[in-house]
């Protein structure tokens, strides 16, 4: 085939692999993907068409799971619908560049396959933290509700991603010096056992319950209607009524009640009297809702935990901001160009908080605080100053559509509550809200679209995992040790 036509084909196999994600959750086509990936990077022994090759592979896979990018741009069409094409163009693109790399590097060290498997786990690595990082749809992620899945908790998502990158390089091979036969025997028991552990549920106990009763709101609101002042009372209402319901009958009071991120459209300066609403409407009760705060410097996306009367007991302000949706990057640039980020509501710009940190929930215990796209980060979650006993999520996946990005947006939250043994509360403005286990299992939720609340208890922490002791520098170690044994095993290219 010609150039345009192999790096063509690699896009189409590489945008059929976005089935292993959510909402389609079929890993085992993500698997078959790999394997092909493996088979056309065989296929080219020139390190420059093998980076070719990797990047339109890369281009197809980040272009079908990634769609949902187009979203936030049709909340004010007007004004942004015009980037939609180049945000999905240039993500793509740019996220490839990654695969791109991890292809040309493997095809320069040996002209045998299995460095690949190092080089594009290397690079689903660095896409965590280049550039303040943008993991989303990494291959782990499709993993999560599977047996497979709970290896999170011992090796994290990189380790996992190097475990599934291994799998389809072994089911890839088509040669073994004579014993064929025998390869393919191995290669079939090597399928057979990953189809088991990629469908298999775990077989992990149910997680022992605190005494504890979390009330998780859900209002509803559409983004486009959200910051209206008409429905801006609207969606308030809706919240206080969902907060002041009685509980079920026979069941407990809410110890804590969670509205989502940024859950009513006053500033916390500005918000004194709803916020004694919100405290009258929970009986007195700990009400942690997404807010924003406004400083002289900047505006902050933040969390308030409200004691009584409706006074913030703790505030938490978001550090991890979204590019292009919270800030510009090189915004002296962008400013003069008159382009601002999607969720831009004042011309200081958000700002970043001080980075993770927990927060004092009283009775339930101490509570790491993740407001949307923080709930993507391995990393940072591991990078909190101590233990918590749970972690919890507000967000406003309004911005997502109702499609894709939402529950490939949960899956990421199921994996950091797996990959830390914590219990993960979950309150989003749209859904799904939901109350997770330690192993990423929902154990009550409210579906999209839907307004609403749901009263759940609290599972109680497991001991700390691995991957929480470690985070990712054992498997930094391991990809280098590899990378330096096919170094000095390396070969000249025939």
């Amino acid at each position: 085939m010609p150039r345009w036509g192999r790096m063509g084909l690699a896009a189409l196999v590489g945008g059929v692999g976005a089935l292993g994600q959510a909402p389609y959750d079929q890993p085992l086509a993500l698997l078959l993907v790999l394997s092909l990936g493996f088979l056309m990077f065989g296929c080219h022994t020139r390190a420059g068409e093998a980076a070719l090759i990797g990047w339109s592979f890369g281009v197809g896979y980040f272009c079908a799971t990634l769609v949902w990018i187009l979203q936030p741009f049709q909340i004010d069409p007007d004004k942004h619908a015009w980037m939609a094409p180049f945000a999905l163009f240039f993500m793509s693109t740019g996220l490839a560049l990654f695969w791109g790399a991890a292809f040309w590097a493997a095809r320069r060290v040996s002209h045998t396959g299995w460095p690949l498997i190092l080089t594009w786990t290397t690079a689903e690595l660095l896409r965590a933290y280049v550039l303040t990082g943008f993991p989303w749809a990494s291959p782990a992620q499709a993993l999560v509700n599977g047996a497979a899945g709970q290896a999170l908790a011992w090796v994290g998502p990189h380790g996992l991603t190097l475990w599934l990158m291994s799998l389809a390089w072994a089911v890839s091979l088509r040669q073994c010096y004579g014993r064929r036969r025998l390869m393919r025997g191995g290669q079939v028991i090597v399928f057979v056992c990953a189809v088991v552990l990629l469908y298999l549920p775990p077989s992990a106990p149910d997680a022992p319950l605190t005494p504890h009763v979390v009330r998780l709101v859900q209002p509803n609101a559409a983004q486009h209607l959200k910051w209206q002042p008409d429905f801006a009372q609207v969606f308030f209402d809706r919240q206080l009524e969902f907060t002041a319901a009685p509980a079920e009958p026979g069941g407990a009071k809410p110890a804590l009640t969670v509205w989502p991120e940024t859950a009513i459209a006053w500033a916390y300066e500005d918000a004194g009297r709803a916020l004694e609403m919100i405290s009258g409407a929970a009986q007195g009760g700990p009400v942690a809702l997404g807010l924003l705060r406004r400083t002289p410097a900047a505006l902050f996306n933040s969390m308030a935990v409200l004691g009584a009367a409706g006074v913030p007991a703790q505030i938490y302000d978001k550090h991890h901001l979204v590019p292009f949706g919270e800030y510009i990057p090189l915004a002296p640039v962008a400013n003069s160009l008159g382009l601002t980020g999607l969720a831009q509501v004042s011309a200081i710009g958000f700002g970043r908080g001080p980075g993770p940190q927990t927060l004092d929930f009283g009775a339930l215990g101490r509570g790491l605080p993740l407001i949307c796209y923080e709930a993507v980060f391995a990393h940072d979650v591991n990078a909190v100053p101590q233990r918590p006993d749970f972690i919890v999520q507000i967000t406003n996946d309004a911005w997502f559509g109702r499609d894709i990005g939402p529950y490939q947006h949960l899956a990421q939250a199921r994996m950091r509550a797996i990959e830390q043994g914590l219990p993960l509360m979950r309150a989003a403005n749209t859904g799904v809200s939901a109350m997770i286990d330690p192993h990423g299992r929902i154990l009550a939720s409210l579906p999209m679209g839907a307004a609403g609340f749901i009263d759940a208890p609290l599972p109680r922490p497991q001991a700390p995992t691995l991957y929480s002791r470690t985070g990712d520098l054992p498997l930094v170690l391991l990809v280098l040790a590899g990378l330096g044994i096919a170094l000095f095993r390396r070969r000249p290219v025939r």
